[in-house]
């Protein structure tokens, strides 16, 4: 079995937040796209529901083997390996990734939050991460972009939470608070969430809005002013995605935006830009892995 045979055919375009957008500056792009088409090959591979556990990890190992130079057959692994030996960058992020990818084979269930934020630590992080690597970014701003990344990976949690059950048996939402309400994970195969169910989502988007709020000074402590602004765009889209998860249902509505939403987003995310270009530049961490 090929990994190219388990494409989904989604690209860059398709996701909820800016891939290298036209924000980020020009010369960033290319060793940005390749990070991406390493990171969706590996997403598809590990999200297929064709392919055997054992066929996913064999894949995955593939990629990583062409990433670190011990074999040259899958054109993501080699493409990434060759832009970051360009720019000079460590292949850390894309292992910690792969790392996410393995357990998303042989993992189905959360049990608690910070069960889940370790996910995030390898699913999410890394991303945001590199992004600032590749800006030459102090790596002092890793624990703000952690919470913002954390932020985005459980938001697309809930928004697919429904599709993700019923098409791969996988469930992010933490057990403990499932448990709680007296639910299973048969609530996510529903028509519309249950009160329970929607107090379970909500809690979770609370949470997400404590690590959204940890996030908020990132975008101003960014020297690269376009970068900058494209952290300050997905706090915005991010800061409302969770309001919406507080207010609809993500098994019966639609959360997602629409391009016709996007104008008025865009121009709070400036708002937002300008007031952290301008406020402190002091993040206050201590809740991020707190309920």
């Amino acid at each position: 079995m090929k990994a190219a045979g388990l494409s989904s055919g989604k690209g860059h375009k398709d996701e909820n937040f800016p891939v290298a957008s036209i924000l980020i500056a020009r010369k960033h792009r290319p060793v940005i796209m390749a990070f991406y088409r390493f990171a969706r090959l590996a997403d598809d591979i590990a999200d297929n529901p064709a392919a055997t556990p054992t066929a996913k990890l064999a894949l995955l190992e593939d990629l990583r083997a062409n990433l670190v130079g011990e074999a040259d057959d899958a054109v993501e692994g080699v493409g990434l390996r060759n832009a970051l030996a360009d720019r000079g960058l460590s292949n850390e992020h894309a292992l910690d990734l792969l790392r996410a990818f393995r357990q998303d084979v042989t993992k189905q269930r959360y049990s608690n939050w910070n069960e889940l934020l370790d996910y995030c630590r390898y699913s999410a992080m890394p991303v945001g991460r590199f992004v600032l690597d590749v800006h030459g970014e102090s790596r002092d701003l890793w624990l703000a972009n952690d919470a913002l990344c954390a932020a985005l990976q459980i938001i697309n949690h809930l928004q697919d939470c429904a599709k993700d059950y019923s098409e791969i048996d996988r469930v992010y939402i933490p057990m403990d608070l499932l448990e709680q309400a007296g639910l299973s994970t048969l609530a996510l195969a529903k028509d519309k969430a249950s009160l329970a169910l929607r107090g379970v989502i909500g809690e979770l988007a609370r949470r997400t809005q404590g690590l959204l709020a940890a996030s908020r000074p990132f975008a101003g402590q960014i020297r690269d002013h376009r970068l900058s602004l494209e952290v300050s765009v997905i706090q915005t889209l991010a800061e409302d995605l969770t309001q919406r998860l507080m207010n609809r249902d993500p098994l019966s509505e639609r959360v997602h935006h629409t391009r016709g939403e996007m104008p008025g987003l865009l121009l709070r995310s400036v708002r937002h830009f300008v007031s952290a270009r301008l406020g402190p530049k002091r993040t206050d961490l201590e809740s991020v892995s707190r309920p």
